[in-house]
């Protein structure tokens, strides 16, 4: 008797085991009425993007000075030369000695 209640016990479970793998392997199968593609079908895919471009930022050079910024250089001279032009406007112009001084002075201030 128990090797009757061993032997139904071993069938049972080899049934069961069978009817899982039964399952697992429906779901493995592909379907048979899906008929394969064909190479006319097949179409290629776009071309690939171009690439991106890509840019060597410029090198500084190991012997060259550093740029430096550019500051703006004020146009007007210096005190003297200013004075010196004004005092020749002054004399172009026909004023005296003591004229010239008081319009250098106003002149080369501004």
């Amino acid at each position: 008797m128990f090797v009757m209640k061993r032997f139904l016990t071993a069938m049972l479970t080899i049934a069961a085991l069978a009817l899982i793998a039964e399952g697992v392997a429906d779901a493995q199968v592909q379907p048979m009425n899906q008929p394969l593609p064909s190479p006319s079908f097949n179409v290629p895919p776009p071309p690939p993007p171009p690439p991106p471009k890509i840019e060597v930022p410029a090198i500084p050079k190991m012997d060259a000075p550093p740029k430096q910024p550019r500051v703006n250089v004020n146009p007007r001279g210096s005190f003297s030369d200013r004075v010196t032009n004004c005092l020749h406007d002054g004399a172009a112009a026909g004023l005296g000695p003591s004229e010239r001084s008081e319009y250098s002075r106003a002149c080369a201030n501004r």
